[in-house]
C-alpha cells in the first residue's frame, strides 16, 4: 500500500502564538521539479493589521531592554539558527537550491543575526 505524503503547513506568526488566518486559506507552492513543498496560509488584511498592531506593542518592551539584554537575545537566535542549519539548508535545496547555495544562505543569515550582536566584524 502506498503511503500518502503528508505536507508540513506553515502558520503564521503573530503576538507569540500561531492563531488561524482569517481566511482560513493557503496554498502550496511546488519547486522547479514540480515537488510540493508544502502547505503556506495565506494571510488576510486582517492577518497583517493584527501583524502590525503586536509588533507597535512589542517594540515599547524591546526598547526598553539594555543593549546587553538585546545582544543576549539575538545571540540566541544565531545559537538556534547554527543548531538547525542543515534543516534550513534542506528547506532550500527542495526549493531549488544547489547544496553550496544553501550552505552560502544559511551562513550568510546566522552572520547577519551575529553582526546585530556584536559576534562578526
Amino acid at each position: 500500500m502506498e503511503r500518502l505524503e503528508v505536507l508540513k503547513t506553515y502558520k503564521i506568526y503573530i503576538g507569540g502564538s500561531f492563531p488561524r488566518t482569517e481566511s482560513g486559506r493557503y496554498y502550496t507552492p511546488v519547486n522547479g521539479k514540480g515537488v510540493q513543498l508544502g502547505n503556506i496560509c495565506l494571510g488576510s488584511r486582517k492577518d497583517v493589521r493584527n501583524a502590525v498592531v503586536a509588533a507597535r506593542k512589542a517594540q515599547g518592551s524591546w526598547s526598553e531592554r539594555s543593549a546587553f539584554n538585546r545582544g543576549q537575545i539575538l545571540y540566541r537566535i544565531a545559537e538556534m539558527l547554527e543548531g538547525r542549519k542543515s534543516q534550513f539548508m534542506e528547506e532550500l535545496e527542495l526549493q531549488g537550491s544547489t547544496k553550496k547555495k544553501a550552505e552560502e544562505e544559511v551562513s550568510l543569515s546566522i552572520d547577519r543575526v551575529g553582526l546585530l550582536c556584536g559576534l562578526v566584524r
